[in-house]
């Protein structure tokens, strides 16, 4: 059997490592993928838009795909802060992933990862990929044999591309988004991919979109650098949902940044007495003035959804709690 061979293979430095890795690879290809008719092996190619990008504000990076392929935030994105962002798709070869970023923190620029990778990958020209560094150089790829219509443009800080595209305004669009956007970073990152599915987007459909953003101590109380990392799977409406899942995670997850601190008094009080009390939180009266039982309430409600990032001074209450609290409809238990 022929096996195309993994670009992460070079990136092995001791030759036991190299033997474990090839052994299982090839064990994969021979049982893991369906046959065809012919008798090779097939695998689904991921019809797929990304950005990959750095954010010099806040020192993050960070990519945003969507793709008529079930759970694409599986396979396309990878990142690290040390190192840099790498989207891996079409026929994709996700070795590419583990392998560029390590070539990248070996300080090697996005152009030589990209030949070094490509160059050891016997199914190069099926393959696409976009990187970025943590100096904001960017890079792509798209091989000869990508399903039209397919390519990429690069430039300051980001790298677009798509395969089984409508057209190239698809990357176009999301390069013209990243470039003008002055939205938070991974706001511009869910505004890219609603450019690029407004220009046309993929010519086959909708089906599943992801987010990863990497930024120094930016994940969970600060262990690791993974700041956000969402995924729609299978949805009729991927963006869209991913914008929605982005703003809770925001809501739950993020600290408030330039957000406003309402003072609990006069009609914000009613607000949070008359909600509250819905909700099942509060049992006293809605009479607009601040008390032991209404902070109390407040409180819980807060723990109780896990906004403990968005407590603030006593007396105050952060807009974004007050805007949820609104719309939520789910009872206390």
């Amino acid at each position: 059997m022929s096996v195309p061979w993994p670009g992460a293979l070079f990136a092995l430095n001791r030759p036991a490592e190299r033997v474990v890795f090839a052994t299982c690879y090839k064990w994969f290809l021979m049982n893991m993928a369906p046959m065809t008719e012919t008798g090779k092996r097939a695998y689904p190619r991921p019809s797929t838009y990304s950005i990959v990008a750095f954010d010099r504000e806040s020192k993050s990076l960070g990519i945003a795909v969507q793709s008529k392929f079930i759970s694409v935030g599986s396979v396309v994105p990878w990142a690290s802060w040390d190192s840099g962002a790498i989207a891996t798709q079409a026929y994709a070869n996700t070795s590419y992933g583990p392998a560029g970023l390590q070539l990248l923190r070996n300080g090697h620029a996005p152009d030589y990862v990209v030949k070094k990778l490509v160059s050891a990958d016997r199914g190069r020209e099926h393959r696409q990929i976009g990187i970025v560094d943590r100096k904001g150089r960017a890079s792509t790829f798209t091989g000869k044999k990508c399903m039209d219509w397919a390519g990429g443009v690069n430039g300051d800080g980001y790298a677009a591309q798509g395969n089984i595209l409508v057209g190239q305004e698809t990357v176009d669009a999301m390069a013209r988004t990243f470039e003008n956007s002055r939205a938070e970073f991974p706001e511009r990152l869910i505004e890219c991919l609603h450019a690029a599915q407004k220009a046309g987007g993929d010519r086959r459909g909708m089906q599943s979109a992801a987010i990863l953003v990497v930024k120094n101590r930016g994940g969970y109380a600060g262990f690791n650098d993974r700041h956000i990392d969402l995924r729609v799977d299978d949805h009729p409406k991927p963006i869209e949902e991913l914008e929605r899942l982005f703003r809770l995670y925001e809501l739950i997850m993020l600290p408030e940044k330039d957000g406003e601190a309402l003072r609990i008094d006069g009609e914000v009080c009613m607000k949070l007495q008359r909600n509250l009390s819905r909700l099942g939180f509060y049992d006293g009266p809605a009479d607009g003035r601040m008390n032991r039982s209404l902070d109390r309430a407040l409180n819980h409600y807060i723990s109780t959804n896990n906004f403990e990032n968005k407590k603030t001074r006593q007396g105050q209450v952060w807009r974004t709690v007050l805007d949820y609290m609104v719309k939520d409809k789910r009872k206390k238990v």
